[in-house]
């Protein structure tokens, strides 16, 4: 692929605000969304990205990106024709904020790896006019729990809150994990919920302090299983057999069939 020059960039993203201009005014669809009617379709593209992301597919990354900035400066098309800020001021609030957050690059402060970035970014934001009120107020209420609880303890422990050393973790683990069955043998749902959490919350915590990314984590496995599952699914229509009318025991060979091929 030939690279493009800065002007080539600059022209393209020009070519694609004129043509959105013109669906905006000729198109009955895109002529009739709004900020609402919008977000459920952003939150869609964001997931194909992921997906395509995980799955390492440059063509369909470039594709779910191009969906995504579609969403972006259609959000700032919408806010121009309110009178409230264009992609110009999008662009400029991204890059005044890029470089108040970088005083490692764009000023004088000294740091010496990606973690001592991490841990002033939290203090950066918390000093940036209309930033953060506090250290939690950055993270948004509706991400997936799984993902909101890693933000939260990210930036707990960007100022200090985390445990001195990694292993530390897993008497907490084995402390919630010990609630939790407290809860079950005495049947008290609502707290078994609770407390399910609290494992789960301290599960992700010792993934942060091992550098495993929880949500790729599990997706990994999420994968695994439609494939073994898959085989057994395959294989059961091969025998003339319905899932539902075999046993566990039939199952469980074919599953480890499944597991020892993936291997």
């Amino acid at each position: 692929m030939n690279t493009h020059s800065r002007q080539e960039k600059i022209e393209a993203l020009g070519r694609v605000i004129d043509t959105l201009d013109i669906l905006r005014v000729n198109c009955p669809w895109d002529r009739k969304q709004t900020n609402e009617s919008l977000r459920a379709n952003t939150i869609e593209e964001v997931y194909e990205l992921c997906d395509a992301l995980i799955a390492e597919d440059n063509a369909n990354i470039k594709k779910e990106l191009g969906d995504v900035l579609l969403h972006i400066l259609f959000y700032a098309k919408i806010g121009e024709e309110k009178g409230e800020f264009d992609i110009v001021d999008v662009a400029d609030a991204l890059n005044s904020k890029l470089i108040f957050r970088h005083p490692h690059v764009f000023g004088e402060v000294n740091v010496h790896d990606s973690h001592e970035v991490e841990q002033n970014w939290e203090q950066i934001k918390l000093k940036e006019k209309d930033g953060n009120k506090s250290v939690l107020a950055g993270v948004p209420s509706a991400l997936p729990a799984m993902i909101k609880a890693e933000r939260i303890q990210e930036k707990a422990a960007n100022v200090g809150f985390d445990w001195e050393k990694p292993e530390d973790v897993w008497s907490k683990v084995k402390e919630e994990i010990t609630e939790f069955e407290t809860e079950l043998n005495a049947g008290n749902e609502k707290d078994m919920e609770k407390e399910m959490g609290d494992l789960f919350f301290a599960l992700i915590n010792a993934a942060r302090l091992y550098h495993i990314n929880p949500e790729n984590s599990l997706e990994y496995t999420n994968r695994k299983f439609i494939s073994r599952f898959n085989y057994i699914e395959s294989k059961a229509k091969e025998a003339g057999l319905h899932l539902k009318d075999m046993t566990l025991e039939q199952m469980e060979t074919l599953w480890q069939e499944a597991k020892s091929i993936s291997k």
